[in-house]
């Protein structure tokens, strides 16, 4: 991977029950913050269709760098730390992507 490599992921998480409007209120700020970041291509948050609490969110990054950057960001812990009492799983399972 050299520095120019885009950087893509994709999370996913589950809210607990009864906590599916609040994960998607944070994900909305939370995304907002994120677009603003120089290095970020794209940050989209979703949920099923048919399970609303269960959470799909894509990234994509510049860089290694850049992503490093999202990863410092002051906001992404404070994110973590409200929306870790909110789901099921202990954290989200992040899943790296490579372009074909």
């Amino acid at each position: 991977m050299t520095d120019a490599t885009p950087i893509i992921l994709y999370a996913t998480f589950t809210a607990t029950e009864g906590n599916a409007a609040t994960v998607a209120a944070l994900l909305n700020d939370y995304a907002a913050a994120v677009r603003k970041e120089p290095g970020n291509v794209l940050f989209e948050a979703s949920c099923k269709a048919d399970e609303s609490e269960s959470f799909f969110v894509y990234e994509e990054y510049i860089d290694e760098k850049a992503f490093q950057a999202h990863l410092s960001a002051p906001y992404g812990a404070s994110f973590n730390a409200a929306l870790a009492p909110l789901i099921v799983e202990p954290q989200s399972r992040l899943t790296l992507l490579r372009r074909v």
